[in-house]
């Protein structure tokens, strides 16, 4: 007999479609305001009595760089190193460069623990203390850990709810899927993206909450207050709000709620034609761009230097490697140093939609970048850092980031959110949905694609289709609905 031979395990049993149920959630506010939710996140940082001060990479405690590569790694040879990768692409003639890029084989779990209460799914978060988030503690996963850290190798306190994703059995699967973080930053970063339920009694710590969907939703217009990592785990969630079609919208354009609602309803089972149709579109971009990496000790990455600052770009430009030391009430170890990668400039993470036929599109484009374990994954419309760009003619600057720039399209989503606070130091960008019309041209370059949103949550039962960045506005797109 097979391990799939018996039910898995203990949730609440419920026969309904979870698409049904996470709509349901999603509809669902009332309970906790913004207001009460965003004190209950202020009394957590008073509580945590955080104090993160930035220090020369050579005082870190634990740390060091080789003498030989000039790597900067721990002592230990846990949790993860910055070293050099030497990089050839032929994608949008990027030629060949060199980088410093983290490397990190652990493989973390992002996972949400789900319960029912009075018939509405609720998900367990937690308010979690980051050293490179602009405000130290944001809404976090359940569980946001990598094996070193649920393993103790920090010699640290045991990970909260760690066992209802390690254990077989202990809790029912509703989305699992491993998942690559920033391309640019990591090389071949993949995380578990995971949502179990269970009906069991879970005892709640004081910086934990369990919140509706609807909730999260309302606090993902605030900025930086929903991290990265609950935005790609609960972003995976799937949507039937043709269940309920009598049921309120969210948004006050009610001709686009709609029209998103039915986005929602053409994916994989609506329409396999056409799901066969993308993951081809996307085998075939795999398979015709080159994306060639080897590892370079990081002191032969010319460009960066170390200097007082950290690790540095001589023109100020892409990102710098800094160290800080942490001292937290709250962490499973409470006083800890790190180095983190500080990204230069706000960045831009835009999606532009249109309606056809009363179906919300969204135009999404094959992205390559050094990390990526299977050469291009789909990004947003417009995904850049204008920093980064300042120096180069127009021409060089993203396809239709003058669309996200000049507003000429109806913004319906526009918030400063930050990329995961465990990595780097302060890493914003401005996430943006923006409606395009009818003198849009319908046919694109053959790197873009119209998707329906059903499409999107689709590809993300699977590993390695949306880049982080998508992953992030395809939640943030769910709450305009």
């Amino acid at each position: 007999m097979t391990a799939f031979a018996c039910p898995l395990g203990n949730g609440s049993g419920s026969r309904e479609d979870l698409g049904a149920r996470t709509a349901r959630s999603a509809l669902t506010d009332s309970e906790s305001t913004v207001e009460e939710l965003l004190d209950w996140l202020a009394l957590c940082r008073e509580r945590a009595a955080a104090r993160i001060r930035r220090v020369p990479l050579g005082e870190l405690d634990g740390w060091g760089f080789d003498p030989e590569t000039g790597n900067l790694s721990h002592d230990s040879g846990r949790f993860f190193s910055v070293e050099g990768l030497e990089v050839h692409t032929d994608h949008h003639a990027r030629g060949t460069w060199r980088q410093p890029i983290i490397n990190q084989s652990d493989i973390a779990v992002l996972g949400v623990l789900a319960k029912e209460f009075d018939g509405v799914l609720h998900f367990l978060m937690q308010a979690k203390l980051e050293p490179g988030n602009v405000n130290a503690i944001q809404l976090s996963p359940t569980v946001q850990a990598t094996s070193s850290n649920y393993g103790r190798a920090h010699h640290g306190s045991a990970t909260p709810c760690v066992e209802y994703f390690t254990d077989p059995g202990r809790a029912r699967v509703l989305t699992d899927a491993l998942q690559s973080e920033q391309g640019t930053w990591f090389l071949h970063k993949r995380n578990r993206n995971v949502i179990v339920e269970t009906s069991e009694e879970v005892e709640v710590r004081d910086n934990f909450r369990w919140l509706t969907l609807g909730q999260i939703h309302a606090l993902l217009r605030v900025p930086n207050v929903v991290n990265m990592d609950a935005r790609t785990v609960l972003g995976a969630l799937p949507f039937a709000p043709a269940a309920n079609p009598s049921a309120r919208l969210r948004t006050t354009d009610e001709r686009f709620g709609r029209a998103l609602r039915r986005s929602l309803g053409v994916g994989e089972a609506a329409d396999p034609a056409r799901m066969t149709e993308i993951l081809s579109w996307i085998t075939r971009q795999r398979s015709r761009h080159v994306l060639v990496t080897r590892p370079v000790p990081l002191r032969e990455v010319h460009d960066w230097s170390l200097g007082p600052r950290g690790l540095t770009h001589r023109h100020g430009r892409y990102f710098d490697v800094v160290g800080v030391t942490v001292t937290a009430e709250g962490r499973e170890v409470s006083s800890w140093s790190q180095p983190l990668l500080r990204p230069c400039g706000t960045g831009v993470n835009a999606l532009l939609v249109r309606e056809f036929d009363g179906i919300v599109h969204v135009l999404v484009r094959i992205t390559v970048e050094p990390g990526y374990r299977e050469t291009v994954e789909l990004g947003p419309t417009v995904q850049f850092r204008p920093h980064d760009h300042a120096h180069l003619p127009a021409s060089r600057w993203p396809r239709f980031h003058d669309v996200v720039s000049s507003a000429s399209g109806t913004v319906h989503y526009d918030v400063v959110q930050s990329e995961e606070g465990g990595r780097f130091h302060h890493a914003l960008n401005r996430y943006l949905v923006v409606e395009v019309g009818a003198e849009f041209p319908t046919s694109v370059p053959e790197d873009f694609a119209w998707l329906t949103l059903g499409q999107l949550v689709a590809l993300q039962r699977h590993s390695n289709y949306l880049n982080i960045e998508a992953r992030s506005l395809v939640c943030c797109l769910q709450t305009l609905w």
